[in-house]
């Protein structure tokens, strides 16, 4: 009789132990209970999850989108909390979300809403470093260059590293310009992103140095890399790490101009005029458009960083004509045109900013930082569809019950995207730096 040894005599409920329960199902008393079926069950029990999302996604509204405006409305509080805007249904029974999303509120079946994210940076450069880093910030609110993570990696570099490139494509991409926070740190330039300078919205977007000069013939481009690989051992035999960097940045460079995949996954302007209305003729729209593009050709990460939502004054008119609608048709069109590709369950999309804003509107018609409480969107990638976690207060001023933190949802994402959070790389100094730092996969999101 085949027997497993599972460790000590741990009993289930009705006091049989686990290593009993295994030995009698080898002989077939509990059905099905055969060795693949075995292996699965105690890859489970040890909390280990098979990878779904083989690319992610993440849309960045910088400055703080309003959650009481846009996902966690509060029809029945005050009128100086709940603001001007009025709570709709979506597709979903018993899910709300304000009027100013209304083709959001009919796929509310293809993404989740967690309002139950929290932290206590209330900074925006400051908060936004923890969010891509997992790390609080060694620097004061406002202390800015860009990227301002110098020494822990963001997390589109976590990927990068771990996960490596599929394709010709850079695994690591941000756009239209650099993420604050979205330097590869300790891990160096290699995993750096790519950044598309520009705007994909523009009649004339192209991406720069993506074509070699016209009058550098293949050969003498050929000859050029081959001189640069000489520079790169020279340097390496010096130890030199500030050229070694550059030669870095040179391959990226070289691999980029010699693939005519990357090439032809930069070139927005191939898709029909339909889909680009669609998505609507706006920076966010046709970035989330062209990150479709991007993950559709291999990328692992994209970054999208989208500004303005840092409405401490007079707010609503903007939220209403220039923010949100563009939001709203952006995010619905890529869950969408990723769902009818087929590509929605392999991508992760993330929409959230680095904080909330608070609950009672100001003095100046606007609502300030509020790091307390916000929302965050999930679709695809291996999430649960068509749900609500978590909740606010009457006021959408507190988390109800335990919040999300953000190395709660770093930790997830790892998850998802099938990489150990656990896992350490050494810094400059030698010491171990795991790519998450604690956490908890979100309960109800996998």
């Amino acid at each position: 009789m085949l027997k497993f040894s599972l460790g000590g005599p741990s009993r289930n409920c009705r006091g049989v132990s686990r290593r009993h329960a295994l030995r009698l199902g080898t002989c077939g008393l509990i059905g099905g209970l055969t060795l693949p079926r075995i292996l699965e069950l105690q890859a489970k029990a040890a909390g280990t999850r098979a990878p779904k999302a083989k690319s992610c996604i993440f849309l960045f509204l910088e400055g703080g989108p309003p959650h009481q405006d846009m996902w966690d409305p509060k029809p029945d509080a005050p009128a100086e909390i709940r603001g001007p805007f009025q709570a709709i249904s979506t597709n979903v029974p018993g899910t709300f979300i304000t009027d100013q999303l209304p083709r959001c509120a009919k796929i509310a079946d293809k993404y989740t809403i967690l309002r139950n994210h929290g932290h206590n940076d209330n900074g925006h450069s400051t908060g936004y470093h923890y969010l891509m880093t997992g790390r609080r910030a060694n620097f004061a609110d406002g202390d800015n260059p860009i990227p301002n993570n110098e020494h822990f990696p963001s997390f589109g570099s976590a990927v990068s590293r771990t996960l490596g490139p599929q394709g010709s494509l850079p695994p690591y991409i941000n756009l239209p310009h650099p993420m604050q926070s979205g330097g590869p740190g300790f891990y160096g330039a290699e995993h750096a992103p790519f950044v598309i300078e520009a705007d994909p919205s523009q009649p004339d977007f192209d991406v720069k140095d993506l074509q070699p000069p016209s009058d550098l013939p293949a050969a003498r481009l050929g000859v050029r890399k081959r001189l640069l690989a000489g520079l790169d051992q020279l340097e390496r035999k010096a130890q030199q790490p500030t050229g070694q960097a550059m030669t870095t940045y040179y391959e990226k460079a070289y691999n980029l101009i010699a693939s005519e995949d990357a090439r032809r996954a930069f070139n927005i302007h191939a898709e029909p005029d339909s889909v680009r209305d669609a998505y609507g003729r706006t920076q966010l729209g046709q970035c989330a458009l062209l990150a479709r593009r991007l993950v559709e050709a291999g990328c692992r990460f994209v970054g999208v960083d989208a500004p303005g939502w840092d409405v401490h004054f007079n707010c609503f008119p903007s939220l209403k004509t220039d923010l949100i609608p563009y939001a709203d048709q952006a995010f619905s069109a890529l869950v969408t045109d990723l769902e009818q590709r087929g590509l929605l369950d392999d991508t992760l999309v993330v929409m959230m900013g680095e904080m909330g804003r608070t609950p009672r509107i100001n003095a100046q018609a606007g609502r300030d930082h509020w790091s307390m409480a916000q929302t965050i969107i999930f679709a695809g990638g291996g999430t649960i569809p068509g749900q609500v976690i978590g909740a606010t207060d009457k006021h959408a001023s507190a988390v109800v019950g335990t919040p999300v933190g953000v190395n709660d949802l770093l930790r997830t994402i790892s998850v998802l995207m099938g990489i150990d959070p656990d896992r350490t790389y050494l810094d400059s100094l030698g010491r171990p730096v795991p790519i998450v730092d604690g956490g908890r996969v979100i309960e109800g999101l996998i």
